[in-house]
């Protein structure tokens, strides 16, 4: 991968701002339709929030004369190499396939990623020891929770490479952003020009829901009119 330039921290602690909702709908502005993965939760709801580059992991199906418990004792199996490679303040995203039959990480693996500074854990797959990682203040989002390890069904073998994950396009330093609803992902190269743009978005809606909770009728209101408009623009002088 070619070497990228540094992200401005303003436009990750602006991206981290906005919800998922918002950033959605700002890629649609600009032709984009898929960037929120569907289909996967937090493991803990009460540590959803999160926000940072991307830091891919790829797997292919396990096979049985290769995926055995002995490549764990390799310490630079991709899995176990993948976590003690992400920087601090990146996300893991894992492409499993969307498959959840075996997990694709567990409390231990989770632990280190977050005793390494990581910002977060995305993967399409299951992660096993769920109720311990329920536990923790570290923001992972998975396809569902599976006891089984993932070498019955996960051949981890690449990173740094682009991915599928949940049926959407991840490169490596696309920006994650994580909330309550889910995991959207930023294009690398869009993240500067919605950043802001994001928070506007919020901040005018903010105006428009007082709006309608004091009883204004969509008509006007949402999309908001000039005369609706011109009163939000009023708030901010």
């Amino acid at each position: 991968m070619p070497e990228m330039k540094p992200l401005d921290p303003h436009v990750l602690e602006l991206l981290g701002q906005a919800s998922t909702a918002t950033l959605t709908t700002q890629l649609f502005a600009r032709g984009l339709r898929n960037a929120f993965m569907v289909g996967l939760s937090p493991v803990n709801p009460n540590r959803t929030k999160f926000v940072g580059e991307a830091f891919t992991l790829r797997n292919i199906p396990a096979r049985e004369d290769l995926d055995t418990l002995a490549v764990f004792k390799d310490y630079d199996h991709p899995q176990r190499l993948a976590v003690e490679s992400v920087p601090p303040g990146q996300v893991l995203v894992m492409d499993c396939r969307s498959d959840s039959h075996a997990a694709s990480a567990g409390h231990i693996l989770v632990t280190r990623m977050m005793r390494r500074g990581l910002a977060g854990l995305v993967t399409d797959g299951s992660l096993r020891d769920s109720p311990a990682i329920s536990r923790t203040d570290f923001p992972s989002f998975a396809a569902g929770a599976s006891a089984s390890p993932n070498l019955a069904r996960h051949h981890a073998v690449d990173m740094q490479v682009p991915i599928g994950c949940a049926g959407v396009p991840v490169y490596p330093g696309d920006i994650i952003v994580g909330d309550d609803e889910g995991v959207v992902c930023v294009p690398r190269e869009l993240a500067a020009v919605i950043a802001q743009a994001a928070v506007d978005q919020e901040k005018l809606e903010e105006f428009v829901l007082g709006e309608i909770e004091g009883g204004a009728p969509l008509r006007g209101t949402y999309p908001p009119d000039e005369q609706t408009l011109a009163r939000y623009r009023a708030t901010l002088s």
